[in-house]
């Protein structure tokens, strides 16, 4: 990579675009951003992306998975193509890095939004797409998302650790567990911690999303309260 490349020629050569590409400035270009400066906003690479990231998630579950059927097949996708699951895919790119958002935005620490973020990846999918094919989308969605697939594969109509220690408590009549969640790190960088309140008794979980914090506390909640 050269030295001379600004850094989001930079991603553009990462993603193997072409260099200046319109279409991947407009795919990191928040509506704060662009409302401030009178430009295009990601909304509309957004809404392609999140039909292109569908297709090829069903694809990969097709393709690399045929003991799925049809139910199981679509429990495993949602599992996958989520808000929090694309913003941690987002993230693993340093997407964040190169999204151009208004000031307002800025102070309220908006980076760290999984909804912001997922939003761009879909954008970034969509640019690829208009530019260089379907092919090269879905073989960028496939590399970032495989693993997740596989992952939600093995067990694809197990209950989220959330909703299932729901359900016990409730049958336990303990009432509704309780989240806190803190970050900290950079925007590109953060580590969520989430603390699940149940009965009094405080669980504990980290993760690089607030989804993720928040099931592996709820999950460790469950397994010690359970057994």
């Amino acid at each position: 990579m050269s030295l001379l490349l600004s850094p989001l020629d930079a991603l553009a050569e990462r993603l193997g675009l072409a260099p200046s590409s319109h279409r991947l400035a407009v795919a990191v270009t928040h509506s704060s951003y662009a409302a401030e400066h009178d430009c295009e906003s990601n909304e509309r690479l957004e809404f392609l992306g999140d039909a292109v990231v569908d297709l090829a998630v069903a694809d990969l579950i097709l393709t690399q998975h045929p003991e799925l059927n049809e139910g199981t097949g679509s429990l495993v996708r949602s599992r996958v193509v989520n808000e929090s699951s694309l913003a941690e895919a987002a993230s693993r790119i340093d997407l964040a890095t190169f999204m151009r958002i208004g000031r307002g935005v800025q102070k309220e620490h908006g980076l760290e939004r999984p909804s912001l973020l997922a939003d761009a990846f879909e954008a970034v999918v969509a640019a690829l797409y208009l530019e260089n094919g379907y092919e090269a989308a879905k073989t960028f969605v496939q590399e970032c998302l495989s693993e997740g697939v596989a992952q939600a594969a093995l067990h694809p109509s197990d209950v989220d650790p959330k909703t299932r220690l729901r359900q016990w408590c409730e049958a336990q009549g303990l009432g509704t567990p309780v989240y806190e969640v803190t970050a900290e790190g950079l925007s590109h960088d953060t580590t969520y911690t989430a603390v699940v309140v149940v009965d009094g008794r405080r669980s504990w979980g980290q993760g690089r999303s607030k989804k993720a914090a928040e099931a592996l506390a709820a999950d460790v909640a469950w397994r010690e309260r359970s057994a």
